[in-house]
């Protein structure tokens, strides 16, 4: 008798497995990019196109606004010397690659341009949104804050 309810619920469970939705098969997906990854690659591309513009028309101006510091001294002769080394070639953009391999506001660019005479720019630059506004880190000399040390990159001294 115990065997034939042992069958009876062993074929009880068989029955009511093939029934059941297969809930726990994993479905193929296709992974399109979303709306929203793709409008951020584009406005980081925006910001890219107005580096190439600042560069081209030797604007200091539009170079700290693409590069999203503070219109101050040091950032004026910052611009200036990226200026006296790269503007003024008519540059034209071959390529531009964003990737948000950081998060959704913040990714890299990689810049491929090429001026009248010929010559390739190729860049790579880390791309951050700010408030809305893309922007590349093309400045390096910012001051610390005040009250603020920057990192030591001193061998520590024991």
């Amino acid at each position: 008798m115990q065997r034939r309810r042992l069958l009876a619920v062993a074929a009880a469970l068989v029955v009511a497995s093939g029934c059941s939705p297969r809930s726990n098969e994993a479905k193929p997906s296709v992974s399109a990019p979303s709306s929203s990854a793709s409008e951020a690659s584009d406005s980081a591309r925006e910001a890219v196109e107005a580096y190439v513009r600042a560069l081209n028309s030797r604007s200091a101006t539009e170079l700290i606004s693409v590069g999203g510091v503070e219109d101050e001294e040091w950032s004026r002769r910052e611009a200036e010397r990226i200026l006296a080394d790269r503007g003024g070639r008519g540059w034209k953009i071959k390529d531009v690659r964003i990737q948000h391999d950081m998060g959704p506001d913040v990714g890299s660019a990689r810049l491929l341009a090429e001026d009248r005479a010929g010559k390739s720019l190729r860049d790579t630059f880390t791309v951050t949104r700010e408030k809305g506004a893309w922007h590349l880190t093309v400045f390096t000399g910012q001051p610390a804050e005040p009250g603020k040390e920057s990192a030591a990159t001193d061998v520590p001294r024991s």
